[in-house]
């Protein structure tokens, strides 16, 4: 009997490498996505996506949405990507035994995602990383006093609401922050920056990948590029094994002169460097894992290719800038072309519209208009929820 992959959500690239990945195994794959029309939906290696509320909306909206979905469409395995795993894990204990959920305990998520209690985390395991305090507090006007610092919300994604400051300049949050929602203010670090990407298992990596960005959009990499860094390979190794961690597991780096990796922020989900993983290893990863190895793929470099162009375009006339770009879009592998999967190469332009111009209206990068809605965010608690689905009430 065909089993059945519910991918929640549908709108980056990431999401077609886990969707082309199960299709080759034979899985039909469904995907749950708030946007009516995404990247993975124009895939032939998609059987059905559904609509659904997004978080912001809604938390138990959203979750009640996916359940109706699980239910209908019979799924096996329900599979978050990016930032609604936030929201998604907390189907972990609600669903029938015969659905599995690949994404860590809740409490072991938002913990690793939120700023301030990952480096507390991470600090505690002998690791790493750069002053961190929470804004408000002594500790971190002391810290912006003495200090070159950043700002940026406690659960803070894709550069949205972070900001550089002097030391000494007074402590504002940035006017993309929300006035209720909490902030760190964290000691700025010089140096190389770097990303890393992991697939876990029990405190054990399956595979790693660590990258830097050589094309940006903002603070979001559009195009990057595969690296070998020992001191990133160790750091990830040991919190990995000491938060006996599984699952997706990312991080941003920043490595000093001296060869110190601190970690700057954990981002417990998938980002751009699975994209170095070969596809049709993804799926077994998750499903089996160790009884393969997973390989990576022969391109060092790869590259969003309409993004990487719209940047290439806006340093059209910044010299040597521009030619490097130039020479990046033209020799990097996109990471949605597959010449047995055509269509979301070639209809991204229309099935990503809405983002584009939410980009282009707001002003702000496509990075950050792409996760706005799915990110998780304070309040709307969702203690309700146990005693909700446990009463079959949920979709009341």
């Amino acid at each position: 009997m065909t089993k059945s992959v519910l991918l929640t959500m549908g709108r980056l690239p990431k999401a077609l490498d886990f969707a082309r990945s199960f299709a080759a195994l034979g899985w039909r794959v469904v995907v749950a996505e708030p946007y009516r029309t995404h990247l993975t939906g124009a895939s032939n290696t998609v059987a059905k996506s559904v609509q659904t509320p997004p978080p912001c909306a809604g938390k138990l909206a959203y979750l009640s949405a996916l359940q109706t979905i699980i239910e209908a469409e019979k799924i096996d395995l329900v599979l978050p990507l990016s930032e609604e795993t936030m929201h998604v894990a907390h189907l972990r204990d609600h669903l029938p035994k015969t659905v599995q959920l690949f994404a860590p305990p809740t409490e072991q998520l938002l913990g690793l995602h939120h700023k301030a209690l990952f480096q507390k985390r991470a600090a505690a395991h002998g690791l790493s990383v750069p002053d961190t305090a929470i804004l408000g507090t002594k500790a971190a006007e002391k810290l912006a006093h003495t200090h070159n610092y950043v700002i940026k919300p406690v659960y803070s994604c894709s550069g949205r609401g972070v900001s550089l400051h002097r030391a000494g300049e007074a402590l504002e949050k940035s006017q993309d922050l929300n006035p209720h929602e909490g902030a760190v203010v964290q000691r700025q670090l010089q140096g190389q920056q770097y990303s890393s990407f992991a697939i876990t298992h029990q405190g054990k990596i399956q595979a790693h990948v660590i990258y830097r960005g050589i094309v940006m959009s903002g603070s979001v990499a559009v195009a990057f590029e595969r690296v070998e860094q020992g001191a990133i390979e160790e750091w990830v190794n040991r919190f990995v094994a000491a938060e006996h961690y599984s699952g997706f597991i990312s991080f941003d780096f920043f490595v000093d002169d001296q060869g110190l990796a601190q970690a700057i922020e954990c981002n417990p989900r998938v980002t751009s460097g699975v994209h170095f993983m070969e596809t049709e290893d993804l799926a077994p990863a998750i499903l089996a894992p160790f009884s393969q190895q997973i390989r990576m793929k022969p391109a060092q470099r790869m590259q969003q290719f309409y993004p990487t162009l719209t940047e290439v375009q806006a340093t059209m006339f910044k010299g040597p800038q521009f030619w490097s770009h130039l020479k990046i879009l033209r020799t990097a592998k996109d990471v949605t072309w597959c010449a047995r999967d055509p269509m979301p190469f070639v209809t991204m332009p229309i099935t990503a519209f809405s983002i584009i111009a939410m980009s282009m209206r707001e002003q702000r990068s496509f990075g950050q208009v792409s996760t706005q809605d799915i990110s998780w965010f304070e309040g709307e608690e969702l203690s309700p929820l146990s005693a909700r689905l446990k009463s079959g009430g949920l979709h009341d």
